[in-house]
């Protein structure tokens, strides 16, 4: 029908409700946490928990929009730089907040993960689209091989977020895919991601409340402004612990 497409909200949205929640849980992480580890207190705690919770909202939404994003940009290695630059921008602010540290090298940003996703999705693609240039020349047994090849790039994509000790790592990768898997279905999105996460990170799962409502549409062109916010925000949560003598 006319004008059902518009109904819901845009991607836009979407990404601010991710950055809030992230906000939230990066408050609690790299800020309340340091405050109970010099006075502790099971109100604090409390706090901290409900934070956390709030906070797992924002991961399955930015894999979500990683995939539309993948399936709709017209320039994907542009894409992939993009995240590249972010990821590195990002890691000194990220290690100051959660390592105590200006550079360390055990644990990665979540756009490390996010790179690695999008990469990953790329490869099986590719791997897809020679499947197809090649149907006519194929046998029924050897149309297996295109499947194994898929799986194969999953696999080492996880294995190498893993490897790299990215934030979410391989399960992060593997959640990822899951969207971009089923994504010509949003209720099969909704349904494989709520089973993707369920077992390891059920707060998540309201996440997919605002991924249901998601309208298709793009919303407010703003879009470096969610890439700086991350390092952004990061820099600024370690000043504040400064400013609290917590650093």
């Amino acid at each position: 029908m006319p004008g059902m497409a518009r109904k819901g909200i845009s991607g836009s949205t979407l990404k601010l409700i991710a950055i809030i929640t992230m906000l939230i849980d990066h408050l609690a992480a790299g800020v309340l946490l340091r405050y109970l580890q010099v006075d502790w207190s099971e109100t604090g705690v409390g706090i901290y928990t409900l934070m956390r919770g709030i906070g797992r909202i924002a991961f399955p939404i930015f894999c979500f929009l990683l995939t539309e994003g993948f399936v709709h940009t017209g320039n994907r290695r542009r894409y992939a730089l993009r995240m590249a630059v972010f990821a590195l921008v990002s890691e000194v602010p990220f290690d100051l907040v959660f390592r105590g540290q200006v550079l360390e090298t055990t644990y990665q940003n979540v756009f490390f993960t996010l790179l690695i996703g999008f990469c990953t999705m790329a490869a099986i693609d590719a791997i897809g689209r020679a499947e197809s240039a090649h149907i006519r020349t194929r046998t029924a047994g050897v149309a297996v091989l295109p499947m194994l090849g898929q799986a194969a790039a999953a696999i080492l994509g996880m294995a190498f977020a893993e490897a790299l000790r990215t934030d979410y790592g391989a399960r992060g990768v593997m959640c990822i895919l899951v969207f971009y898997v089923f994504r010509k279905s949003r209720l099969a999105q909704i349904f494989a991601g709520c089973l993707a996460f369920v077992w390891w990170e059920p707060p998540a799962l309201l996440a997919f409340c605002p991924i249901a409502l998601y309208n298709g549409k793009r919303g407010w062109r703003i879009k470096y402004f969610f890439y700086l916010f991350y390092p952004v925000h990061l820099f600024l949560l370690y000043l504040l612990c400064v400013a609290l003598g917590l650093a």
